[in-house]
């Protein structure tokens, strides 16, 4: 890598002076500086992120985890925040193992947005269930400035039985009976308690996800995950069985939507 660099340097500083010569001492000085930083920070990156990923494995080695840098498979899992902003998606710092006996993975996601000098990196770290068949969409986040002005412009936002989280969530669902049969007064009181307060999930397919800004927190994963296992352990029998599962036994394949 370092060779690569060094090589990069050499054609960098030699297309300089070849083709600059007509320019002033102090402009060749600013285009061979051009030519050297570019390198030297894809470098660091590199090295920076390789470090991170050596001690990623190692957390995850420690703790139950299998590790990958990435895994396209998961770029894609839902079509919901983060997994709709931007473009070149990525789905890096990758770990997977059970969880009270579901699959579950801690990942963090990756996109782009604009372009030329206003492109820009993001990141959310997405940790993640796999459920048993294909539920309905059902997606709760925080009431905060952004879900009160789309709810001014139209926006959806199902109201529960409970008043204390109304005020403090919105939900958004594709099928109201399944919404209300999971979000009953236990799960609410649940989600009210500080751990959960404003944490953002959602059950969209064979998937539910819950994630926060930034790369992946390993001191935030089990708390992600405890959250999670709390909703799904909430939904019904009924509802597993109107969707082609059931808890207690198997009532045949998945249905896909």
């Amino acid at each position: 890598m370092l060779s690569g660099i060094v090589a990069l340097w050499t054609l960098g500083i030699g297309y300089v002076v070849l083709t600059r010569m007509s320019l002033g001492a102090s402009e060749v000085v600013l285009f061979v500086v051009a030519a050297l930083v570019g390198p030297v920070v894809a470098w660091l990156a590199h090295r920076w992120q390789r470090r991170r990923h050596d001690r990623l494995a190692a957390w995850a080695g420690l703790n139950g985890w299998e590790y990958a840098r990435s895994d396209g498979e998961l770029e894609r899992i839902q079509t919901g925040v983060p997994f709709s902003s931007g473009d070149s998606h990525a789905a890096i710092e990758v770990m997977r193992r059970d969880w009270q006996g579901r699959p579950a993975v801690s990942f963090t996601y990756r996109w782009v947005t604009g372009a030329g000098k206003n492109r820009s990196t993001s990141y959310a770290h997405v940790v993640a269930l796999r459920l048993p068949a294909y539920l309905p969409r059902l997606e709760v986040t925080a009431e905060g400035v952004g879900a009160r002005l789309a709810k001014l412009a139209g926006g959806k936002d199902l109201q529960l039985e409970l008043e204390a989280f109304n005020r403090e969530y919105r939900v958004v669902a594709s099928d109201v009976r399944t919404a209300h049969a999971v979000l009953h007064p236990r799960l609410l009181e649940r989600l009210l308690r500080p751990d959960a307060l404003g944490r953002p999930w959602r059950i969209e397919g064979t998937w539910l996800v819950t994630w926060d800004d930034g790369r992946t927190d390993v001191d935030r994963v089990a708390a992600g995950l405890m959250l999670l296992n709390a909703v799904a352990d909430a939904v019904p029998r009924h509802v597993w069985q109107d969707h082609g599962h059931d808890p207690a036994g198997t009532l045949g394949a998945p249905r896909t939507p």
